[in-house]
């Protein structure tokens, strides 16, 4: 079961990413603060989760939140910032777009920069700990997948309605008898996809 605070009586928001592994696309992060007796039982971290539950407690979460926000970092500052400080920066937009301040901050993850003043406690396995920052993992992988099939209709081959910008080897074919797309992250050494053929 889901712990519902870390800290008692502070306006806590939890913060998630999504995409950090992918050659394509934006790193997507989300920040949610969610009401004293939200409750859901099917709340989990997103990676737990099939796709149809995902989308509906998106709708859920965006419904009932305090607050919520998802902001991107894009391919250009990942392969300028590398994508660990691309991912704090994605997170310190979404906590900055809050409609409402948190007085504190639950970081999924072992790294973060902090923001302005507010404090934070890193958590790893957040996401399947505390249930603000469940939220805010479902708010940011369902953003991201529905941004990346946005983008498969501008480029299909790279089949991104089903891979959403993972390496899968449909993916990895794609850029090899393709090549790269202005998504793709030139960081993470996609271009040695155009080079070799993998199994799996």
């Amino acid at each position: 079961m889901l712990i519902r605070n870390y800290t008692e009586g502070l306006l806590e928001a939890g913060c998630d990413e999504a995409g950090r592994g992918c050659l394509a696309g934006p790193v997507v992060a989300a920040a949610v603060i969610l009401p004293e007796n939200f409750y859901h039982p099917r709340l989990n971290d997103s990676k737990k989760l099939s796709e149809s539950w995902r989308q509906r407690l998106f709708e859920i979460i965006c419904t009932e939140a305090v607050a919520w926000s998802a902001d991107f970092a894009t391919p250009a500052e990942i392969d300028r910032l590398n994508i660990l400080q691309a991912t704090i920066l994605a997170m310190h937009r979404a906590i900055h777009s809050l409609q409402i301040r948190p007085e504190f901050l639950l970081i999924d993850g072992n790294r973060f920069r902090q923001f302005e003043d507010i404090p934070y406690v890193c958590v790893i396995k957040g996401d399947s700990t505390y249930m603000s920052v469940a939220a805010a993992s479902i708010v940011a992988k369902v953003t991201r997948d529905r941004y990346m099939v946005s983008e498969h209709g501008m480029y299909p081959i790279y089949r991104w309605d089903l891979n959403k910008g993972y390496p899968t080897f449909l993916h990895r074919n794609a850029i090899r008898e393709a090549g790269l797309s202005p998504e793709h992250r030139l960081s993470f050494r996609c271009a040695e996809q155009l080079k070799f053929k993998f199994k799996e």
